[in-house]
């Protein structure tokens, strides 16, 4: 299946969870539940969980997909963006909800910049990694503490969280990275940008300016967080079939790219 596109929770077990009471709580299915965390033979016994282990539970309801961890006790923006390979402010600026970067409470759900890969056969951690362009060590730590997650063992159906690149002021989350773009492809994102002042551009990986520098403008600037969306129109045939999307802001003082997010790409056509 690849990126499930669906809306899922990262979960610890609480003593007297069921994976029931799990399934009503987040409108999931016990069978999903156990699909995505393989909770089978020869793993573990598919009835039981424990608290202190972590679950990915995917909501069976249609509806725009996205990562919401939701908030254990004992945890912090820096603990969360630790696990996720970002940075604190922009957890707490990405969701409007945490009026207080110092107080989330336990239950809580966050958004957080994280994709949800299901294992093919053949998959690696090796290859998801180097598919997506994100680190295999962020990867790991994503994934700490889950059922059945091993470095060197993964199995099919079993859904790896996969952080997504950011920079301290932008996440983005349309497209994914280690997906097929094409000439007007939807880019969607978060920022904490002056003016509100968000540029993008796509290069191939020899260096080919695909779609040139554009720009567009977030709900609100900075101090603030805020949303933007833009388009990626093709200029030039791509020479190769990798490259990059870039998502970036610029100097006020010098005109310098400053908070540059790079994310991977696939061209179904080019030269």
């Amino acid at each position: 299946m690849g990126i499930v596109r669906s809306a899922h929770f990262i979960y610890t077990v609480h003593p007297g969870d069921t994976l029931y009471s799990l399934a009503s709580r987040f409108a999931s299915s016990v069978q999903a539940i156990q699909q995505a965390n393989f909770l089978r033979p020869p793993v573990t016994d598919p009835s039981l969980i424990y608290p202190g282990q972590v679950l990915v539970i995917p909501r069976v309801v249609t509806e725009r997909g996205r990562t919401l961890y939701v908030v254990r006790e004992g945890d912090t923006l820096s603990t969360m963006a630790n696990r996720f390979s970002t940075y604190p402010e922009l957890l707490a600026g990405i969701n409007p909800g945490v009026q207080n970067p110092d107080v989330i409470f336990p239950g809580q759900q966050l958004l957080v910049p994280a994709l949800i890969y299901e294992v093919e056969s053949g998959d690696t951690l090796s290859q998801i990694s180097s598919r997506f362009g994100v680190p295999l060590t962020a990867i790991i730590q994503a994934n700490q503490g889950r059922i059945g997650f091993s470095p060197d063992v993964i199995w099919p159906g079993y859904r790896v969280i996969v952080p997504l690149p950011t920079s301290r002021n932008i996440t983005v989350f349309r497209p994914y990275p280690g997906t097929v773009i094409r000439s007007g492809q939807r880019l969607e994102g978060w920022a904490r940008a002056f003016e509100a002042n968000v540029l993008h551009q796509v290069r191939d990986s020899n260096d080919v300016v695909v779609s040139d520098e554009r720009f567009t403008t977030a709900s609100i600037g900075a101090p603030d967080y805020g949303e933007f969306a833009s388009s990626l129109p093709f200029d030039r045939q791509p020479t190769s079939p990798v490259g990059e999307v870039w998502v970036y802001t610029r100097s006020a003082k010098d005109g310098s790219v400053q908070d540059r997010v790079r994310l991977k790409v696939y061209f179904r056509e080019y030269a």
